[in-house]
């Protein structure tokens, strides 16, 4: 009986928890597939207009204030970009009345700002978002928090010296699915987690970061000085600037485009505070256009055994040269089963479980009993799709409607500086590894390198 408990906990759950109420009836039959809607009915205030602006106003910054100003009570009011095309658009789409610089600090140094959107290339994330904090100014800085592993005790510390919010920008953190994930995982939905894999494919240029150029781009529109920061001084190169994540000095790779999604929805379901050991390979297989990251990367992940988890394994994958179709999975395995997660919906499939046994003469004991009944048992469905209601507004509105909420009733928010630090350490370690050739151990409770 032993080796069905687990099993059958799953289904008491089902039958008197918040996820089974749906599911009980259809489990008289292993053969069918059960939808059911997510729901999101939490009720959010609209308070006085925050005023916001946004720092870095290039494809993912425009994403992101497209977005922002759709959550009720939000005005963009202000813009920052080192290059004014990108300043001419934001007037033209924002209106004429909006602020614009090239610096930073002039948009910080409005009282009129309750808050700001950091989308500079990496390498900005750490001054800006430090500096937007001691000037009172809650942050929501894309991800990857920091640039470089050692940065982030920097952007911890001004959250908390300030008491202000900051978020970091993975989306997908407060999405329906990541919910319905974490509140299926502590069912015992799967099992005992042992292992976890995510994939992210690519087959275009601008996939690849191959990003347009602007004929206008020189060094009269664009503030090349500024935009390279502390990093070596240099000739103006369009490249540079304007597909800046392909370089070292300024992005982060693969891993911190993308794998650093991966580890915040991980965790956040887990509860993990990350891994202990990272490895990685890869290499540039097809996009040799003066790039200095690889194209193609595959980290190992060991995490270890904690309060809140077992002891499980996760696989990391990015292919910008991917010949299938662009896609994007997290998928979580346990011993009873396994849940891949995306952002509106989350695929759970449960398995038969067997007891694992040292005794080798077992299945010879039970032949040789003439007359063993081997009863079967009634399961619940074998696979059951999660689905957002329809109009749902996504993650990436829900991730911005929660750092507007927790603005005005003053409370935290899941990505703060610390969640963003472990979600991005791994990531850049996973860039180190791969660079260095060698396994990488961290300590991710006291957020250190282990040499």
């Amino acid at each position: 009986m032993s080796k069905h408990s687990s099993r059958r906990k799953f289904i008491q759950k089902l039958s008197t928890g918040v996820i089974g109420a749906a599911l009980l009836p259809e489990a008289l039959n292993a053969s069918t597939v059960k939808t059911e809607k997510i729901n999101r009915s939490k009720s959010r205030s609209v308070n006085d207009t925050l005023q916001i602006a946004l720092i870095g106003a290039g494809g993912m910054g425009m994403a992101d204030a497209n977005t922002a100003i759709t959550v009720p009570g939000v005005k963009l009011v202000a813009a920052c970009d080192l290059y004014d095309g990108r300043l001419a658009a934001a007037k033209q789409k924002y209106g004429n009345d909006i602020f614009t610089t090239r610096d930073y600090r002039e948009i910080l140094n409005r009282k009129d700002i309750d808050a700001v959107i950091v989308a500079t290339p990496d390498h900005w994330h750490k001054d800006i978002s430090v500096d937007a904090m001691n000037a009172g100014k809650s942050v929501y800085c894309e991800k990857p928090m920091v640039h470089d592993i050692t940065e982030g005790n920097a952007v911890i510390d001004a959250q908390n010296k300030n008491k202000v919010v900051f978020q970091v920008g993975s989306q997908g953190m407060s999405s329906l699915g990541n919910e319905k994930a974490k509140e299926l995982l502590a069912a015992g939905a799967i099992g005992k987690l042992n292992y976890a894999e995510g994939f992210w494919a690519r087959n275009s240029p601008g996939g690849a970061w191959q990003y347009d150029i602007p004929a206008d781009g020189n060094l009269n529109t664009v503030d090349w000085k500024r935009f390279l920061n502390k990093y070596p001084d240099r000739p103006y190169d369009p490249k540079r600037f304007f597909r800046w994540r392909c370089y070292k000095d300024y992005g982060t790779g693969v891993s911190g485009d993308l794998f650093v999604h991966l580890f915040s929805s991980l965790h956040f379901i887990t509860n993990s505070k990350g891994p202990e050991k990272i490895m990685a390979m890869g290499g540039l297989r097809y996009w040799k256009d003066g790039r200095e990251v690889p194209d193609i990367l595959m980290g190992m992940f060991d995490y270890a055994e904690t309060p809140e988890h077992p002891d499980f394994n996760l696989s990391l994958r990015v292919n910008f040269v991917d010949g299938t179709a662009d896609s994007t999975y997290l998928r979580l395995v346990g011993n009873e089963g396994s849940m891949n997660v995306e952002w509106d919906k989350v695929t759970l499939t449960r398995n038969k479980a067997y007891a694992a046994t040292d005794d080798p003469l077992l299945s010879t004991k039970l032949k040789d009993q003439k007359y063993v009944y081997e009863r079967k048992h009634m399961v619940p469905p074998d696979t059951t799709v999660f689905k957002a209601e329809d109009g749902y507004k996504g993650a990436h509105y829900d991730h911005f409607n929660n750092f507007f909420t927790a603005i005005r009733e003053k409370k935290t928010v899941a990505e703060d500086a610390l969640f963003g630090y472990r979600a991005a350490a791994p990531a850049l370690l996973c860039n180190d590894s791969y660079f260095a050739d060698k396994a990488v151990k961290w300590d991710p409770v006291k957020l250190k390198v282990v040499s």
